[in-house]
């Protein structure tokens, strides 16, 4: 059975994913290197964790986090899909069974907003985990002031944490703004299609999405 360490581990992805982060680089976008991968890994897992999905549910929607953007090794442009082509044959090649191999090739397939939907709980995890990991240590461009927005909506944001609440049914996105680099409206610009898509991945785990900014609730 091939498990999450076995992914993180390989050097074949270690070399995709820097290299597609290094494109990304070129082209001015934010932090998408082993850093990103982790904390969306870590994020996934948490949140079925904390729903009590099975142990390798959990691991499937670890290994999808970690490789969801190597796609951007191809091309930015429908990294989704070429990163679900990608890790099809990456995780084939190493012997992982045709049903594991389904759930994260679908999963990394519908994670861009473009044309995401959480088609599976993994897909949902992922999508949470992936859209809600903003903050100022991903922006790269050391010139503040030649930010574009998304530059500066990632580092306005000194803090941002996930909370879910089983109990309640919550999902809930809390960000610490600075609004001296970027205003909460800034966030909403580029963001709203990311949040729309949570709101949906939420619901998927028969949650409801919650978005916090500086203590006032948008959603």
């Amino acid at each position: 059975m091939i498990t999450f360490k076995d992914v993180i581990t390989n050097e074949q992805i270690r070399t995709y994913i820097e290299a597609a982060d290094n494109s990304l680089r070129a082209l001015g976008f934010t932090e998408h290197s082993y850093a990103h991968a982790a904390k969306v890994a870590e994020t996934a897992k948490y949140i079925l964790s904390v729903l009590n999905f099975s142990e390798r549910e959990i691991e499937l929607a670890q290994i999808a986090a970690y490789l969801h953007d190597i796609g951007n090794l191809v091309n930015r442009i429908d990294h989704a899909q070429s990163g679900a082509v990608m890790a099809f044959r990456i995780l084939d090649n190493l012997g992982m069974s045709s049903s594991d191999i389904a759930v994260i090739v679908s999963a990394i397939g519908n994670h861009d907003e473009s044309t995401a939907f959480p088609v599976n709980a993994v897909a949902a995890a992922l999508i949470l985990a992936d859209k809600t990991d903003v903050r100022r240590s991903r922006v790269r461009n050391a010139d503040i002031s030649s930010f574009d927005i998304h530059d500066r909506v990632n580092y306005s944001v000194r803090k941002a944490e996930t909370l879910l609440d089983d109990e309640k049914k919550l999902f809930i996105l809390q960000l610490d703004i600075d609004t001296s680099y970027g205003s909460v409206m800034d966030y909403f610009e580029i963001f709203l299609d990311r949040m729309i898509l949570c709101r949906k991945a939420a619901e998927k785990l028969g949650l409801r999405f919650h978005l916090f900014a500086n203590k006032q609730q948008l959603l």
